[in-house]
């Protein structure tokens, strides 16, 4: 079975290549989830991230956007002496700051699934890679967000970062052609 090439490095990434990467997500809550990991992802691996997964959703109220608003100080001191995440006080307080501004385009747009595939006009975006080293680090549409996103006080959402969350909810399709995974996401 051929896989993109960065899934072939632990049976975790297998198994996220092959199940999640690039469906289309459209639940406010696993959206925000995946916002709040991919932030917590700058300057470290997405396998790191993988592994602390189940740590964060335990850490983060399962990513419920309300009562990660109103994280009070006590609340950052546990987390940042939390094992089961990333204790980086600038991700932790970006989380909770995020939260406040998710839960405000939540309101504005009836969704935030609304506002943020807006970026792609509602569609995913399907690529056709040879190779992993043909797919963009960021694009026009990625800057587009990182800008709407921190406009809106959003923190961690510059355009690489908002890139790799395009891709990881399925707002693009970068699976290479030659990956099994290319023609099913393409289908959905």
């Amino acid at each position: 079975m051929n896989r993109c090439e960065w899934a072939n490095t632990t049976a975790l990434d297998a198994a996220y290549h092959d199940k999640e990467w690039g469906v289309p997500v459209h639940d406010d809550r696993l959206l925000f989830e995946m916002l709040i990991l991919e932030g917590a992802q700058a300057g470290l691996s997405w396998s790191t991230i993988l592994k602390k997964r189940e740590g964060y959703r335990r850490a983060f109220d399962n990513f419920d956007a309300s009562r990660i608003a109103a994280y009070s100080e006590n609340k950052i001191q546990a987390l940042l002496h939390n094992s089961e995440i990333v204790r980086h006080k600038l991700k932790i307080t970006a989380a909770i700051s995020n939260a406040k501004c998710f839960l405000a385009v939540q309101k504005e747009f009836g969704s935030f699934d609304s506002y943020i595939w807006s970026f792609v006009d509602g569609k995913p975006k399907q690529n056709a890679w040879a190779s992993s080293a043909e797919v963009p680090v960021s694009t026009p549409e990625s800057e587009a967000m990182s800008k709407g996103l921190k406009k809106r006080g959003f923190k961690f959402v510059g355009p690489t970062i908002c890139y790799a969350y395009m891709q990881a909810v399925g707002m693009v399709n970068d699976h290479e052609i030659s990956c099994f995974r290319y023609a099913e996401v393409k289908a959905l």
